[in-house]
């Protein structure tokens, strides 16, 4: 099936896919992977007594709940003050950032609790955990100005362009012939 984009000359017809050609062998592909691997853990929790179901779908209601309810309301609020303070294209790797900073501070929170430290197995808990996320995480700050840096050296993508232009820049259309 092919269309024409531009309707005022005809255009060139550029032929494109319909929308169900492959897509729907990947859609099935996926509903029957999720499908067998909900059944399969579904299986695995079978095994368990009632009592560990109940606490398992307990705090899957509370994990729910909380992430709804507290998690979801603060990123939202979180992301709009951040987009009136952090402007233009320092927005996109000061998001980066502080995803990556958030991700690794959720990552660090097993081993701040130290789950299974005793003193006949020490395992690798006696590292020096803070420093490391410390480190990480200055990491991943150093280089938000870094990738400023470099886009600055790129050439001007159109966008750009198009973006410091204002209304009075634009010129009308050509006829049409």
């Amino acid at each position: 099936m092919t269309a024409a984009h531009d309707e005022d000359d005809g255009g060139d017809a550029t032929p494109f896919r319909a929308p169900g050609d492959g897509l729907m062998v990947i859609r099935i592909v996926l509903l029957v992977t999720g499908l067998a691997a909900g059944l399969y853990g579904a299986w695995l929790l079978w095994e368990f007594p009632v009592v560990i179901i109940v606490r398992i779908a307990v705090w899957a209601g509370v994990g729910l709940a909380v992430h709804d309810f507290v998690f979801a309301p603060l990123c939202a609020a979180l992301g709009l003050t951040g987009r009136k303070l952090v402007r233009g294209r320092w927005w996109t790797p000061v998001t980066v950032a502080g995803l990556c900073t958030v991700v690794l501070g959720l990552l660090a929170i097993p081993v701040f609790s130290k789950p299974g430290l005793r003193p006949d197995n020490m395992t690798v808990l006696d590292r020096d955990y803070p420093l490391g996320l410390l480190l990480s995480v200055a990491v991943v700050w150093a280089c938000v100005p870094i990738y400023y840096l470099i886009v600055r050296r790129l050439p001007v993508r159109q966008d750009e362009a198009v973006e410091r232009e204002g209304a009075d820049d634009v010129e009308g259309q050509p006829p049409p012939v």
